[in-house]
C-alpha cells in the first residue's frame, strides 16, 4: 500500500506488533497484513458474500446483546453499522483478495473491523479503539472464523439463488412456453446423430427446454436445503467453545427473519462446519444446470445457422454487429456468451469438489474458495440465463417454410412406412431417392407398393410429429 505522506494515520496493534492505518479507512491492521500478504488476483469478495458475513454478523450483535454477553449499546451500535452496510454504504472497505489466508480468516476480520470501527463512530468515538468496541471481543464474541465462514456460504448461496438464479429461470421458462405455443404447429426436420431424422414440431423443441428447466429448478431447489441447517455455534472446532447455551438456537431464528427463510441449526455442529458435501451438492446441481444450458445453447446456434449455407430453421434477434471485416454479418452472440459462462461454472464446480475434499481434522481451509466459486456460478448462471431469456428467447423468429420444407425433404420419413411396406423395402426406397432425387412418395407408388390414398396417410407431417397428449405440456 502506497502512503500518502499529506494523509493522516492512526496507530493499530495486534499480537504481531503496530502498523500504521490510514484514518479515513474503516479496517484495521489485520486487514492490512492481508492486503500486503495476498496482492494476488485483484478479485475483491463477491457483494453478496459480504451480505451474507454482515447479516450473521447483525444476528450474532442482536442475540448476544439479548443474551447479555456483550453491552447493550454496543449491540445496537454494531447493528445500526451493519445496516448502513447493507444499505450500500463502506462497501469499498472490504478489500482482501479472494485467495487469501485459510478458512477465511482474513476477509472475517476485515468484516469485524469495519464493523467495529464505524461502531465506535456511531458512539461518538474514534476509530481504532478497540478497548472501547473490539473487533474480536465485541462483533465476534461467541464466534470464529470456522463457523461463520460456512454459514456465510450458506447465507450467501441462499441469497444469491433466491435474487438472482430462481427469477432467471423463472422467467426464461415462461419466454420458451410462450414461444412453444407460438411455434406449436411449424413442422420441422428432426436431427439425430446430426443426420435427418423423422418430424417434429418446433414449439415441441422450446417446450422441451422449457421443462428441461423446470426440472433443474426442483433440482436446485432440493439442493439448496442442505444450506438451511447451519453450523453458527460451534465456535472454533464444533464445540460451542464460548458461546451462551442459548446462542445456536437464538441466532437461527434472527438469521431466518433477517433473510426470510427458514434456517435452523445444524444436528452436528462439528459437522456442519467440517463436511463441505452441501455447497458440493449445490454446485453440481448447477453444473448439471450449465451442461443442459450449453446444449441449447449450440442447438440455437445450429438452428440459426446461415443464412445462406446452414440450417436458418429460426432467427435469433441481432443484438450487434457479428464481424470487423465482413459488412452484414450478425453472430448469434448471447447464445455463444451462455455456453462460455457455463464452462466457467463447470469448472468452478470441479475446482469446489477438489476444495471440498482438502480439508484436515476439524477445519476445511479451502473454504475462500469455495464460498467465491459458489456463490459466483449461482450469480453469473443466473444473470446469463436473464439476459438469454430477454435479448434471445423472447425475440426468436421462426423460418416456418424452411422448416416444412427439410421436413418434407428428410429421408427419414421413410420410417413411417415400415409397418406397411417392410423394412428393407422402406430401406430400398430411401436408397433410390438418395440416388435419384425422387420423392419418397414417387418411388413408392412407381413400385406399387401402396395406393395413392393410403400413402397420403401414412405420409402426414402433421399426424407424424404430434406428440401424444400424455406428455405434451406438462
Amino acid at each position: 500500500m502506497t502512503q500518502n505522506p499529506t494523509a493522516t494515520y492512526r496507530t493499530e496493534s495486534d499480537s504481531m506488533g503496530d502498523k500504521q492505518i490510514p484514518s479515513n479507512v474503516y479496517y484495521g491492521i489485520q486487514t492490512l497484513r492481508a492486503i500486503e500478504n495476498f496482492p494476488i488476483s485483484g478479485i475483491k469478495p463477491l457483494s453478496t458474500y459480504v451480505d451474507a458475513c454482515v447479516l450473521i454478523k447483525k444476528a450474532t450483535a442482536i442475540a448476544n446483546g439479548e443474551l447479555g454477553c456483550i453491552p447493550q449499546d454496543i449491540s445496537q451500535a454494531i447493528v445500526q453499522a451493519a445496516d448502513e452496510i447493507l444499505a450500500g454504504k463502506l462497501r469499498d472497505q472490504f478489500v482482501v483478495d479472494v485467495y487469501q489466508a485459510g478458512a477465511g480468516t482474513s476477509h472475517h476480520m476485515n468484516v469485524n473491523e469495519v464493523l467495529s470501527n464505524r461502531a465506535l463512530e456511531i458512539m461518538g468515538d474514534e476509530k481504532g479503539n478497540y478497548k472501547r468496541v473490539s473487533p474480536n471481543d465485541h462483533v465476534n464474541y461467541g464466534q470464529s472464523t470456522n463457523d461463520v465462514i460456512p454459514t456465510a456460504i450458506r447465507i450467501g448461496g441462499l441469497l444469491a439463488l433466491e435474487k438472482t438464479l430462481f427469477p432467471a429461470l423463472s422467467d426464461a421458462v415462461v419466454a420458451l412456453e410462450n414461444k412453444a405455443e407460438e411455434f406449436k404447429d411449424i413442422v420441422k426436420s428432426g436431427r439425430t446423430h446430426m443426420q435427418d431424422a423423422v418430424p417434429v414440431r418446433l414449439g415441441d423443441t422450446f417446450g422441451a427446454w422449457a421443462q428441461i428447466l423446470r426440472e433443474h429448478t426442483l433440482r436446485i431447489d432440493r439442493a439448496s436445503d442442505d444450506l438451511t441447517s447451519l453450523g453458527l455455534g460451534g465456535s472454533a472446532a464444533g464445540t460451542g467453545l464460548n458461546t451462551h447455551p442459548e446462542y445456536c438456537q437464538k441466532v437461527a431464528e434472527i438469521l431466518s427473519e433477517l433473510i426470510d427463510h427458514p434456517l435452523k441449526p445444524a444436528r452436528h455442529l462439528m459437522a456442519a462446519m467440517q463436511s463441505m458435501a452441501p455447497f458440493v451438492n449445490v454446485s453440481g446441481a448447477l453444473r448439471n444446470l450449465a451442461q443442459d444450458c450449453v446444449k441449447m445453447s449450440h442447438d440455437l446456434r445450429l438452428m440459426d445457422s446461415g443464412p445462406k449455407t446452414g440450417l436458418k430453421e429460426i432467427q435469433l434477434p441481432p443484438v450487434q454487429p457479428g464481424s470487423s471485416i465482413m459488412p452484414g454479418k450478425y453472430n448469434p452472440v448471447m447464445a455463444e456468451m451462455t455456453s462460455m459462462v457455463c464452462f466457467q461454472v463447470m469448472g468452478y464446480d470441479s475446482a469446489i469438489a477438489l476444495a471440498a475434499q482438502a480439508g484436515q481434522l476439524e477445519l476445511n481451509v479451502m473454504m475462500p474458495l469455495i464460498a467465491y466459486n459458489l456463490i459466483h456460478s449461482i450469480e453469473i448462471l443466473g444473470n446469463t440465463i436473464s439476459a438469454l431469456s430477454t435479448k434471445c428467447l423472447e425475440k426468436i423468429e421462426a423460418k416456418g417454410d424452411r422448416c416444412l420444407a427439410y421436413a418434407e425433404g428428410s429421408l427419414a420419413l421413410v420410417t413411417a412406412l415400415n409397418t406397411h411396406i417392410g423394412y428393407l423395402n422402406a430401406a430400398a426406397v430411401a436408397k433410390e431417392s438418395l440416388e435419384t432425387g425422387k420423392s419418397l412418395r414417387q418411388i413408392v407408388l412407381e413400385r406399387g407398393l401402396m395406393s395413392a390414398e393410403d400413402l397420403a396417410k401414412v405420409l402426414d407431417l402433421e399426424k407424424m410429429s404430434a406428440m401424444p397428449t400424455s406428455s405434451a405440456n406438462v
